[in-house]
């Protein structure tokens, strides 16, 4: 657990250094978290022998990624648009 809290430690800093929003690197770290635990969850039920209930629950977890990661697309997307030439 050290380990992963230096790791992120480092992640703030380097985005209070870069000035990116927080909430950002919040939501980005939130996605890694459910896409680690949504890997493990499928993992268990498919040694379990229930892949069909695997599939869904890694089907549930790509649908909570995009739902979290929908903000930074929107801001990602205007920043690309903002940079085009009119």
């Amino acid at each position: 657990m050290d380990k992963i809290f230096e790791i992120i430690h480092m992640l703030e800093k380097l985005a209070v250094n870069a000035k990116v929003n927080m909430v950002y690197v919040e939501t980005i770290l939130k996605i890694i978290g459910i896409a680690y635990i949504a890997e493990f969850a499928t993992q268990i039920t498919k040694d379990a022998g229930q892949g069909a209930i695997a599939s869904k629950i890694e089907l549930a977890g790509k649908i909570i990624i995009l739902a979290m990661a929908i903000p930074i697309l929107t801001v990602l997307i205007e920043t690309i648009i903002k940079l085009i030439p009119s």
